[in-house]
């Protein structure tokens, strides 16, 4: 972890709650010679401004443990001229004493972790960021509530003998409705119930459409993420998704440090007898992970892809899918770097591919946000040509590794 390269007068423990905070002012280079100078216990949250700028200066440092509200925070302190870290919470959590704890003895802990350099620094996302992450959180939970829905509507069905044909569209008013009616006969009370089970069913499938669009909108829109679905196997979602998690690409030194980041860098623990030997997973972004192996999974059925090829013949050697896919992840994972980095070259025209993919975005759009918008489908296609003919591209070669670039001296 690195630290301040400007000194560092005194390390400030943060203990924040919805609604309180703690502070421990701690002074000394060490755990072991650190002396606690001051601590404040469960002020309201609210003062927590006034507090910073009476008790701490811009040479201290504040840190605090990753929580809801620990990236507000930072960023607020940050505004006032007060630096502040976050920690990881796993890493100050195995600090805690199973004996005694309580908010002092945690603002203590949490400033101490940080001087003795082994609690991980989380970055703090800036607020669009930020606010792309909870879209991106919102989404999935919709998506989770639909599947939810529609499985206990299943469910129920099942119960009372009625199995529907795969691909019955439930959640669509009429159609789902007619079908489930002439399954069988249904008492007031059975129907009620499968009634409601329907409501649900299209209450949440409206929640999901309603964050599909907006997503594929913000897409659409920004022309850095836009430039991410030229890659094979990466379309709006993934894209956004990049976009949200990533955030400012020049934290990552190298394509491998963004592959470690996903968690697609092959780990291994040969400790003792018996114990877990290798593969992706465990560590790592799990979400955006999976999102990538997905793309890597679409590549694969591709048949003219190099990136496709490649892993097909990797296949035919190993005769394992799974490694294969991760592979191909890793691959594609290195070209997001490349593209997000600025290492592009111009797009001449979009293709038929490519085509393909900017109407099922303009799908997920939906025809009503079309039309609210006082643009036409094809207008909102010709916008999406012209940023992607301005924007980045990279072409997908599976044989190009990373060279690090020589460094240019100043002036």
């Amino acid at each position: 972890m690195d630290k301040e390269t400007t000194p560092v007068e005194r390390v400030i423990g943060l203990d924040a709650h919805p609604d309180s905070f703690t502070a421990a002012i701690l002074r000394g280079p060490t755990p072991a010679a650190a002396i606690v100078e001051k601590t404040f216990n469960q002020l309201p949250l609210s003062r927590l401004w006034q507090w910073a700028k009476k008790h701490a200066t811009s040479r201290d440092l504040i840190v605090l443990e990753a929580s809801g509200n620990s990236f507000q925070i930072a960023r607020k302190l940050a505004q006032l001229g007060r630096p502040a870290r976050v920690l990881e919470s796993c890493q100050v959590g195995k600090l805690k004493e199973a004996h005694a704890n309580n908010d002092k003895i945690s603002a203590v802990r949490i400033a101490k972790a940080y001087l003795a350099g082994t609690a991980k620094e989380v970055w703090v996302p800036d607020l669009k960021t930020q606010e792309r992450r909870d879209w991106f959180h919102a989404h999935r939970k919709a998506v989770k509530r639909l599947v939810q829905a529609r499985n206990s509507l299943l469910s129920y069905l099942s119960d009372n003998g009625v199995r529907l044909k795969k691909g019955t569209r439930l959640s669509q008013p009429q159609i789902g409705e007619e079908q489930l009616r002439q399954s069988r006969e249904w008492s007031t009370r059975q129907w009620q119930l499968i009634q409601t089970l329907l409501t649900q069913l299209r209450h949440a499938e409206e929640q999901r459409a309603q964050w599909r669009s907006l997503i594929a909108q913000e897409v659409l829109a920004d022309p850095e993420l836009l430039a991410l679905v030229r890659l094979c196997g990466v379309r709006d979602l993934i894209a956004f998704a990049l976009g949200a998690f990533i955030g400012d690409i020049k934290r990552f030194a190298s394509p491998k440090k963004l592959v470690k980041y996903l968690g697609l860098n092959p780990a291994f623990d040969d400790s003792g007898k018996g114990q877990w030997s290798g593969g992706v997973g465990g560590h790592g972004r799990k979400d955006l992970r999976s999102l990538m192996i997905q793309g890597a999974q679409a590549i694969l059925r591709c048949s003219q892809n190099p990136l496709a090829k490649w892993g097909k013949k990797l296949l035919a050697r190993k005769g394992q899918i799974n490694l294969v896919v991760a592979a191909i992840a890793r691959r594609l994972t290195v070209a997001v770097w490349y593209l997000m980095m600025g290492r592009w070259t111009p797009l001449e025209e979009v293709d038929a591919r490519l085509e393909i993919k900017l109407n099922k975005i303009l799908t997920a759009v939906g025809a009503k946000q079309i039309k609210a918008s006082a643009k036409s489908r094809p207008q909102w296609r010709a916008q999406a040509h012209q940023q992607l003919k301005f924007a980045k591209t990279y072409i997908l070669d599976p044989t190009k590794t990373f060279q690090p670039q020589p460094a240019t001296a100043t002036p």
